[in-house]
């Protein structure tokens, strides 16, 4: 297990992993550190919560992030936390939310999905594709060019990002524009050389991952589907361009890989990044190394020229070909994945 020379003191010092013997435990202390970690007020960024009446008629918790500079409508990003499908909240993704706001010049709304075992898929995936109609019916509202839209999440949060990308498209929409998957959660076949390398119980590995999958799934439930594992998808083209960061020491590295691999197949721009010597969530565990900084640098480049990149004019060959797959298609912090 490759450990870079900025991770490696931290590394050293983490102790065993162990979420779900205890999921409400782990519930609890996740919030408690997140807690102790609030980062301060910035004025950049107005913060506000609010929510909507979700797919089973519970309210669904929302946080929305606008850059107080911003001049008419900018892009709009859904994202979707992390926490191994079973744990996190909106304080979850703050940090990463402020980065994209920031970053990408967007406004960021970030949703609270129900949680596994309670609510095993499809709740949480249900919920994130209500969030991104609810922010495409209120773009005007929100300040959002509704001709910008993406989709966001990290660990598991990105699992359900890539799955909400692939309903949009399967599903009539909304159109996105952009997916950012950042070391996301793919494949519950758990059958690559990664997956099977990463045993080492102080970062995220291969029985913790089959565990997420079985508890996500609903234990003894139907089999997956490509709504739950975007990797079973056989089809993936015209979904929206995409950028997927994989950490080298990570058992979900070539599951990022083979997906990324496979959009580039279908025909979808994609931007695929390794972090080298980099484990599962490194940056939140690291947020003041030298690697994490190059890395966010990296990620947030690539997502504000994603966002802001001139739309293809009607004339060119690439619009057309874009508008007639759109059409033909319908145009989806330190804790757990």
């Amino acid at each position: 297990m490759n450990i870079h020379g900025d991770l490696s003191a931290v590394f050293a010092d983490l102790p065993p992993i162990d979420w779900f013997s205890d999921i409400k435990g782990t519930r609890v202390a996740t919030r408690e550190l997140l807690a102790a970690n609030r980062p301060p007020a910035d004025p950049r960024i107005e913060v506000r919560d609010t929510s909507f009446v979700g797919p089973d008629g519970t309210r669904v918790p929302l946080r929305i992030y606008t850059p107080t500079d911003a001049e008419g409508a900018i892009p709009g990003v859904l994202y979707c936390h992390g926490g191994a499908f079973v744990t996190g909240d909106l304080d979850t993704g703050d940090s990463n939310c402020r980065e994209i706001c920031l970053g990408g010049g967007a406004v960021v709304v970030s949703v609270e999905y129900r949680l596994a075992p309670e609510h095993p898929f499809p709740a949480g995936l249900d919920d994130c594709c209500a969030a991104l109609r609810w922010l495409a019916d209120n773009a005007a509202v929100l300040g959002v060019d509704p001709a910008r839209l993406g989709v966001s999440g990290r660990s598991a949060g990105g699992c359900l990002a890539a799955g909400v990308a692939l309903r949009a498209r399967d599903e009539g929409g909304p159109a996105l524009i952009h997916q950012l998957l950042l070391v996301p959660v793919l494949d519950d076949r758990c059958r690559t050389p990664s997956t099977h390398a990463m045993t080492d119980h102080r970062a995220l590995n291969r029985a913790t991952v089959l565990e997420m999958w079985r508890t996500y799934l609903g234990f003894d439930g139907p089999a997956p589907t490509p709504g739950a594992a975007p990797a079973r998808a056989e089809d993936l083209a015209g979904l929206p361009p995409a950028y997927i960061l994989v950490a080298e020491s990570d058992p979900l590295r070539d599951e990022g890989l083979d997906y990324g691999r496979r959009l580039v197949e279908a025909g979808v721009s994609t931007e695929l990044h390794m972090v080298p010597g980099a484990f599962h969530l490194f940056e939140a565990y690291a947020p003041d190394s030298g690697l994490t900084r190059r890395t966010t640098r990296h990620w947030m480049s690539a997502l504000h020229s994603a966002l802001h990149r001139p739309a293809p004019t009607a004339a060119s060959p690439t619009a057309a070909s874009s508008a007639g797959a759109g059409a033909s298609d319908g145009a989806g912090a330190s804790g757990p994945a």
